[in-house]
Parts: structure tokens; C-alpha cells; sequence
């Protein structure tokens, strides 16, 4: 009786522990909130087509158009002159840059002319027996002689005679040793071909100078050039004659040139085009880093967007009835940070803004303030 007792209680005992158990399940039970469904605010801007630039972003250093670096052709000692051999000194036009002695050479020069001379004066008692009709011309010709001068020209020769006479007295190659070595004397000075500076100088006064030595660097500080490489794919948007825009890195600085050359060859490596920019302006100087913007040409009935607004670089969003779609637009030109578009229609809904976790059909309404 007493065992049947105590399984009677602890079946009573479990039961209560179980309803127990429920009890406190039951009352820990909430009900599930209920959240209303959030709308997203998107910024539209309505479509309007127009003429779009393209406008293609590239970089280069600017160098002088006209430069050319100074050789010596001759030797010597170069002389002080009235200015400076020295970087950043400027010449005019014509003006000496340097002089290199040539007090030497021109002994020999005034020898030979001499020589020269003495050798149509002893022809001229010949040339009044054998050719009484040219003999004036030829004392012209020794009367207006100058050895301190250049050398005049030969007078004509009217006969075959008269040539084979003058010839074989060896006039003629007496003559053009002298203008030989006139020419030479010119090369132990180098003149400036136009206004310039001087940009590196490497001899000074006193110094020997030899045949084939560097002598340095002069440039023309009127106009420069700029070299910029554009992605073949854009060759054909290329013209010349556009305008150019370029800008400093810190844009404090700005100028304009234009296209005046495009090579006709793809680098092979880069696959780039080179084109070159011409620039006036009395604030450039040579190495100069500076950003061009090529007008390439216009592009009608597109709009240009930025391209964190592009899907796959292909779709946009647009807005239609308070809902977002997704169509197809065609792409033209694509810059950093933008890019150019067709074929959306005017008035179109278009998004101003990302819009993170955006899709199709989903339930959006417009920003009615300013974007």
C-alpha cells in the first residue's frame, strides 16, 4: 500500500512540475512586432538631351617648340663676352652667345685671300692680250676686292675659253678654298637664331673648346609644346586644331593651345597616340607638369551622368510612377569619374543619386527639397 502511495505522488509531483514548466513558457511568449514597410527617398533630376563635349583628360610636361643644343664645330679658347655664359641669361634675336678665339684661323684666312688676290693680278696681262672684251670686268673685280671683307663673287664667264684660262690657273680653286674658310671663321660664333634664354651652360671663359664638344642648351620662350599620349580607342575623336585646356595640379594655374600634330602610329606597348598641344603663354616654362583637357568633339542628343550611376557600365535607374526601373542606355565615352549616354528620352525621371540597395520594382518617392 505504501510503495502504491508513493508512485500515485510522484506521478502527481511530475505532473505539476510539467504544467509548471508550461506556465512559465506560456507567460515569456510575446507577441511579434509588426514593422511598416520603409519607403526610400531617391533625388531625380528630369532628362534633358543637348550637345555633349567630349572632353578626353590627359597629362604631359611642357618643352620648348624651338630648342636646339649649342656644339662647337671648331677649337679654341672660349673669350668673355658682354654677357654671362650661364643658365637663365637671355639673348635677342642675332645677338653673339658665344665667342670662341679665333685669331689663328683668321691669319690663315687673310694668307689665302692674299694669295688669291695676287693670283688674278698676275692673269690680268693675259687676260688683256688673250680676252681685251672681259679685261674691265675683271679690274672691276680687283678695284672693289676688300681683304677685310668677304670675298664678292667671281665675275660671269661669257666663253669656254675664258673658263678653261681661269680654271687652269687654278682661280676657281683658290676662290672656294677662301669661302671655305670664310665659312669656317663664322663657325667660331654662335649667334642667337631667335629670343631666347640660355637653359644649361656647360663651359666657361677660358676654357678649350673642341671640335664636336657641348656647349650647352638655348630655348625659345615664346612658344612651347606638349606631348600627351591618348588611348587609341579615342584616335578617332582626335582633331586638329582644337582647342585645349590645361590647368597646374593645383589648378591655380590655367592655359590654352591647341592640337597642332597627331601621329599617325599606336604605340605598340601602350597601345597610346601621341598628339602635341602648342602653347603661348609668358607664365610657362619648360618642364612644366601640366593637366589637358582635349575637346575632342560633340556628341548631340546625350547626356552626361556620373558613372557611379551606370549599372554593369550599360543601365540606369529612372523613376516611372513613384517606382524604379531599369533600362538600357548607350554609353559613348566614359572619363574618370563620368560619362557620356544615349538614349533616354526628355523628361525622363532620371536618378540624380546612388541609391544603395536599389532594384527594380522597388517603391521609392521623390526628394521634393534641394538635392
Amino acid at each position: 500500500m505504501r510503495k502504491i502511495t508513493s508512485i500515485i505522488l510522484g506521478v502527481v509531483l511530475l505532473a505539476a512540475a510539467v504544467f509548471f514548466a508550461k506556465y512559465l513558457i506560456d507567460s515569456k511568449t510575446k507577441p511579434k512586432p509588426k514593422f511598416d514597410k520603409v519607403v526610400k527617398t531617391v533625388f531625380v533630376e528630369p532628362v534633358k538631351n543637348h550637345d555633349v563635349p567630349i572632353i578626353i583628360t590627359t597629362s604631359g610636361n611642357v618643352t620648348a617648340k624651338n630648342k636646339i643644343e649649342l656644339y662647337s664645330e671648331v677649337q679654341g679658347v672660349l673669350e668673355p663676352a658682354t654677357k654671362d655664359f650661364k643658365a637663365g641669361t637671355t639673348y635677342n634675336k642675332g645677338t653673339s652667345i658665344l665667342k670662341i678665339n679665333s685669331d689663328e684661323f683668321y691669319a690663315n684666312l687673310q694668307s689665302q685671300k692674299s694669295n688669291f688676290y695676287n693670283s688674278i693680278t698676275s692673269i690680268m696681262p693675259d687676260i688683256r692680250l688673250d680676252y681685251p672684251n672681259e679685261y674691265n670686268k675683271w679690274q672691276t673685280y680687283l678695284q672693289q676686292f676688300d681683304i677685310n671683307k668677304p670675298t664678292p663673287k667671281l665675275p660671269e664667264l661669257h666663253s669656254e675659253q675664258e673658263k678653261y684660262f681661269i680654271s687652269g690657273r687654278g682661280i676657281n680653286t683658290a676662290y672656294y678654298n677662301v669661302k671655305n674658310l670664310e665659312v669656317k671663321l663664322s663657325k667660331y660664333s654662335i649667334r642667337a637664331p631667335y629670343s631666347g634664354v640660355l637653359t644649361e651652360a656647360l663651359v666657361t671663359p677660358g676654357s678649350l673648346v673642341r671640335a664636336g664638344q657641348k656647349l650647352g642648351e638655348f630655348i625659345d620662350t615664346d612658344i612651347y609644346e606638349m606631348e600627351v599620349a591618348v588611348n587609341a580607342e579615342f584616335a578617332d575623336l582626335l582633331k586638329l586644331d582644337n582647342e585645349v585646356t590645361l590647368h597646374n595640379l593645383d589648378k591655380s594655374k590655367s592655359f590654352v593651345g591647341k592640337v597642332v600634330r597627331i601621329n599617325g602610329r599606336v604605340d605598340a606597348a601602350s597601345q597610346t597616340i601621341n598628339a602635341y598641344i602648342e602653347l603661348k603663354d609668358e607664365n610657362l616654362r619648360e618642364g612644366m607638369y601640366l593637366e589637358a583637357n582635349l575637346l575632342a568633339r560633340s556628341e548631340h542628343d546625350a547626356i552626361e551622368v556620373s558613372r557611379k550611376l551606370l549599372v554593369d557600365n550599360k543601365q540606369v535607374y529612372v523613376v516611372r510612377d513613384s517606382v524604379l526601373d531599369l533600362i538600357d542606355v548607350e554609353p559613348v565615352y566614359f572619363s574618370i569619374d563620368k560619362a557620356v549616354i544615349k538614349g533616354i528620352e526628355d523628361e525622363t525621371l532620371l536618378l540624380a543619386k546612388p541609391t544603395p540597395g536599389a532594384y527594380q520594382g522597388m517603391k521609392v518617392k521623390q526628394y521634393e527639397g534641394k538635392k
